[in-house]
């Protein structure tokens, strides 16, 4: 008999995981503007594609105060958004 066959399977697909689409600090610096960035926006900036869940990653440094609505935020994304004197807010 094969290995495969003689070898059990491992692990499973968790179905009530949650994929999130990724966006940096770095392409949000990029909208341009004194409003809260929302994931509305983001998509009709093109920064994500789908309207799944958004986690905003600390990729990069801010060189203005923005507001950001996203669904899950890194630590250093949140640290990063607040020195720089600008808000975060969990959807």
């Amino acid at each position: 008999m094969p290995l495969y066959r003689r070898v059990p399977k491992r692990g499973f697909t968790n179905i009530f995981r949650k994929e999130y689409e990724i966006v940096d600090l770095v392409r949000l610096q990029k909208i341009s503007g004194d409003f809260p960035i929302t994931p509305e926006i983001m998509k009709e900036h093109g920064l994500i594609k789908k309207s799944k869940a958004v986690k905003v990653l600390g990729t990069g440094e801010l060189a203005r105060s923005i507001t950001v609505h996203a669904h899950k935020f890194s630590e250093s994304a949140k640290e990063k958004i607040e020195k720089s004197g600008g808000k975060v807010v969990t959807v």
